[in-house]
């Protein structure tokens, strides 16, 4: 009877034991999550139609790989509008900046007759000055002379500037207008010649082609989204964890993820960011009443080894209770 009691008791308190035990074990919280990547969508920045879609749907492209064609007939023809007006501009400098070969010997030569002019007239003035001590020209000679050397030294002045006219082209604004007309004829073919590279939409880098909505002979607009590409290659996991689970969980810190979707294979990722949501996201009042709220924080989590067969949209699940 005795051996029973003491049996008895032993259960009594191993059950009572196992009753605090159990109170007391943290229970595993597992959190949800999913599996994102970088989705970019391609559109060109021009109005073009689609004349060519050598990728479909669902399929893998590399990087730089043109992915959709477009023709603009009328970017085209801008663009041989822009030349010709750039070759234009151009002509107009040359012009400017330059003076005929012919027009510069013509004014060297008027420069010579004008410097035979003065010393003619120097001369014959020198004739007179002396003839008017011997009383034998008149006052009226004299000052003929002199207006005559005065105008054949102003004559070779004007020689002189118009052969250096010649040599040195226009002036300097006309030269200064002529050369921005040049750059501003070359920034117009500079961006023509940018919005007919927009015509070739290719892959920023490798990935899959999650939506095409080129058709060819569709016409689309500047902006218009053109094909989806996924960079299924790089993909991550992302939790929404409430804040008073977020102890002791740091950015740096290894996760085990478990995937369904592969098996329930565990992944190990690195914790990359902590982010708190805006306030639309979810949140509890810590009692029933309400004496505040929780806020919702973004933890990202990128594996540490790729691994074949992750896809966006995947579900994740992570226990923070096991951690």
């Amino acid at each position: 009877m005795r051996k029973f009691l003491i049996i008895a008791i032993l259960l009594i308190v191993a059950t009572a034991g196992y009753v605090v035990w159990s109170v007391e074990k943290p229970a595993g919280l597992v959190v949800q999550g999913e599996v994102e990547a970088t989705r970019v969508d391609l559109a060109a920045q021009v109005t073009a139609r689609v004349v060519a879609t050598p990728v479909n749907f669902g399929e893998r492209v590399e990087k730089n790989q043109l992915l959709v064609q477009l023709a603009s007939p009328q970017l085209t023809a801008g663009l041989a509008k822009a030349e010709a007006a750039l070759a234009v501009a151009r002509a107009n400098k040359d012009l400017v900046f330059s003076t005929r070969p012919e027009t510069i010997a013509a004014r060297k030569a008027q420069l010579d007759k004008a410097k035979s002019d003065v010393i003619l007239a120097r001369k014959t003035h020198e004739r007179v000055l002396k003839l008017r001590d011997s009383a034998v020209t008149s006052v009226q000679s004299l000052d003929r002379s002199s207006n005559a050397l005065d105008a054949a030294l102003k004559a070779q002045e004007a020689a002189e500037a118009q052969l250096e006219l010649a040599q040195n082209g226009s002036s300097k604004e006309q030269k200064a207008v002529a050369v921005a007309q040049v750059q501003q004829a070359e920034a117009a073919v500079a961006r023509i010649e940018t919005d007919l590279k927009e015509l070739d939409v290719s892959a920023p880098f490798a990935g899959q082609i999650t939506a095409r909505m080129a058709e060819i002979g569709k016409l689309f607009p500047a902006g218009s989204p053109l094909v989806s590409l996924v960079d299924i290659d790089n993909a991550w996991f992302t939790f929404n964890v409430r804040e008073d689970l977020l102890s002791g969980l740091e950015v740096g810190e290894t996760l085990k993820v478990r995937v369904p979707a592969l098996e329930n294979r565990l992944v190990d990722a690195t914790v990359t960011a902590i982010n708190a949501e805006g306030t639309y996201a979810n949140w509890r009042a810590t009692k029933a009443t309400g004496d505040f709220d929780l806020r919702t924080f973004e933890v990202r989590a990128e594996p540490i080894d790729q691994t074949k067969g992750l896809r966006p949209g995947m579900s994740a699940l992570i226990d923070l209770g096991a951690r």
